[in-house]
């Protein structure tokens, strides 16, 4: 927004080159070996890209490569370049335009039949919880998971066929 702005253009390029996703911290230092609990492993997860990642970030694969590393299966939502509705504000802006943009996208991933879906941003996160059938979680959570740390607590005591309830984000 401000690259042709005489004032402000060399201070905006300044910070967007420092600008980094955690997943790409991550990818920096490293994954530690993954220590997931028994029987979590290969869980498959259907990693929605939030549009900020994949449209103004250009990050696709790294996110993925990561949950595989950790002992994830990710698995590929279809019509991923498509907005969950939630846009920064849209939600609140356009509610029937971001709801039927989050039904869509829930029926997406559904098609999948994951066993949890995890996404890079706290507002896809709110938009696509309360109306999914499986937990929906930050990537780092899963990381954090995989390496030691303690499940995500949408997921903790969910298994299919019951309701994920997504206490953590409602």
């Amino acid at each position: 927004m401000l690259r042709e702005d005489g004032s402000y253009a060399e201070k905006a390029a300044r910070i967007a080159s420092l600008v980094r996703d955690v997943t790409e911290v991550v990818e920096l230092l490293g994954l530690s070996t993954p220590t997931l609990p028994t029987g979590t492993a290969k869980k498959r997860v259907a990693y929605h890209s939030a549009c900020s990642m994949q449209h103004g970030q250009h990050l696709h694969a790294g996110p993925k490569a990561l949950l595989a590393a950790a002992g994830f299966e990710p698995v590929d939502v279809p019509e991923g370049h498509l907005c969950c509705g939630s846009a920064g504000t849209y939600n609140l802006l356009q509610p029937q335009i971001a709801a039927a943009l989050r039904d869509r996208k829930l029926a997406n991933i559904a098609s999948t039949r994951p066993d949890l879906v995890a996404t890079g941003n706290i507002g896809c996160i709110t938009q696509l919880a309360p109306g999914c059938d499986v937990p929906v979680v930050h990537t780092v959570e899963l990381l954090d998971w995989a390496t030691g740390g303690p499940a995500p607590r949408a997921a903790v005591g969910w298994s299919r066929g019951t309701s994920p309830g997504n206490r953590w984000y409602q």
